[in-house]
């Protein structure tokens, strides 16, 4: 499943859903009494968290996860519409799991493709890397990396991490 974004309305009322999970689970953590390892517990394997978009169960850290996944991937297509209007809209599907082969795709077909994710710094676990080597060999005109670290605080191309055609962007969350 993808989400169809055509315009910034869309990510807001995304980013609307992304927010209501969150609320959701801060109200559970408030109303929380007792042992602080039954909290992590909870935390860490039952399922008192939601997905940020769909309306379903997660377990609190995969909900974390995944909302910076989409929150970035959200902010990125926002940047996208602004930067390719002709793209006529872009499918919006961030995680390895998802149904479409990058993060972000145009409608266009073959005009515009971008990966994203969140980390504390842009070169941690080798994800840049391997996303802009993913993006090398791809065929769309337009490829994009967007990332959301703390060390990186503004909407901004970052030329000094980017290769092979990829433009590379941080995105203030």
């Amino acid at each position: 499943m993808f989400l169809a974004v055509h315009s910034s309305a869309d990510v807001d009322r995304s980013m609307g859903l992304i927010r209501a999970s969150a609320t959701r689970v801060q109200s559970w953590i408030k109303t929380h009494d007792g042992d602080p390892l039954d909290l992590l517990r909870q935390m860490k394997f039952a399922p008192i968290g939601r997905h940020p978009i769909e309306a379903r169960p997660l377990n609190l850290v995969e909900q974390i996860n995944q909302t910076w996944t989409y929150a970035v991937a959200l902010v990125a297509t926002r940047q996208l519409l602004r930067l390719h209007p002709e793209a006529g809209g872009f499918r919006v599907a961030p995680g390895a799991h998802m149904s479409i082969p990058l993060d972000i795709m145009s409608v266009e077909p073959g005009l515009v493709g971008a990966e994203t994710f969140a980390t504390v710094h842009p070169r941690n676990n080798g994800k840049l890397a391997a996303d802009l080597a993913k993006l090398a060999t791809r065929p769309e005109t337009y490829r994009y990396v967007f990332f959301s670290s703390p060390s990186y605080t503004r909407l901004e191309r970052v030329l000094k991490l980017e290769r092979d055609g990829v433009q590379v962007w941080s995105v203030a969350l």
